[in-house]
């Protein structure tokens, strides 16, 4: 968890991190009890869920997607576009896209006993793993994503690219990054300009560079030459809309994701992306990585990172 005690040093120089703390805590959302926290049937192998504050479909039409729609109930926001939030893209190892997209492969999911949701993906002969991803519903705002892989054969530098769409009112993505150049160079979310190019990457470190170059990239359909950013500061992002009180925050710990992708502000795809793993894993190995998407209201750049500080600490002291 190095990165991430790094951006705690951070914010404690600058005298931030008892604010952020009581931050975060006066914007938890408030019970809800006409909402349910937990997934349920719907239409044709697709799951439907009201927290109260989000209210939408998992795997609509029983495809391989995330959360397509999904609304922000209180303000009546469409929050989606496109293939949906959370879904699973493109999944790599050196040099080799396996398949176009997650979200065209064969699929099978269960309702798990929490009202959680399992998606899987089984091995095939031409792709050597068993993928499956978890949503659980963790407050009314905010849903994890767990992401497991189970290697049947050597996987080199495995990636999964996860995917999320959201509405063109959310036009502006930052990346939360260690020297900002928009900020004299100090911590803090950049926003992903035209001018840096139209496709960006925000690596964790040397290595993750290494992985955007080993070729993968270059693989059709859709090959992708990415401007590389400054490093992450910690593995967390946004995207803010000038007319809306909303903010779309995507996370994960350090050791999960080694790398953050966004078009530039406007751009037509309105997306962010995360990349997980980023390292070897060896045949009947299981690896794990956890993401977690939240919505909220009114939330300023250190609310943000003192969501993320809590949920690293969550993870950490759920470990056993």
């Amino acid at each position: 968890m190095g990165v991430a005690v790094a951006a705690v040093v951070a914010l404690a120089m600058c005298g931030l991190l008892s604010a952020l703390e009581t931050a975060a805590a006066s914007t938890a959302p408030p019970a809800n009890e006409q909402g349910s926290l937990t997934f349920k049937p719907g239409q044709n192998g697709a799951y439907v869920f009201d927290t109260g504050v989000l209210r939408g479909t998992l795997r609509q039409g029983g495809k391989s997607l995330g959360l397509l729609p999904v609304a922000h109930v209180p303000s009546a926001t469409r929050l989606d576009r496109s293939v949906g939030i959370l879904s699973f893209y493109r999944v790599f190892t050196t040099n080799r896209r396996h398949w176009t997209a997650g979200w065209d492969w064969p699929s099978t999911a269960a309702l798990l006993p929490d009202g959680a949701v399992r998606i899987t993906w089984p091995a095939l002969k031409d792709r050597p793993f068993e993928l499956s991803g978890v949503y659980r519903w963790h407050d009314a705002q905010t849903l994890d994503v767990t992401t497991t892989v189970k290697a049947v054969q050597e996987l080199d530098h495995f990636e999964v690219f996860l995917a999320s769409y959201f509405q063109e009112s959310f036009s502006s993505p930052y990346v939360y990054v260690q020297a900002n150049p928009q900020a004299g160079g100090k911590p803090g979310f950049m926003l992903a300009r035209k001018s840096y190019g139209d496709w960006q990457m925000f690596p964790r470190d040397d290595a993750a560079v290494a992985l955007v170059r080993d070729g993968r990239w270059t693989k059709e359909p859709h090959p992708v030459n990415w401007a590389v950013m400054p490093r992450l500061a910690a593995p967390v992002c946004v995207r803010r809309g000038g007319n809306s009180d909303l903010t779309m925050i995507l996370m994960a710990p350090p050791d999960d994701c080694f790398a953050i992708a966004t078009p530039y502000e406007g751009e037509g795809h309105y997306s962010l992306y995360l990349s997980l793993f980023g390292r070897d894993i060896q045949a009947g190995e299981t690896a794990v990585a956890h993401t977690r998407l939240v919505v909220a209201t009114g939330s300023s750049d250190a609310q943000v990172l003192a969501r993320y500080e809590r949920y690293v600490g969550e993870l950490e002291s759920s470990q056993p």
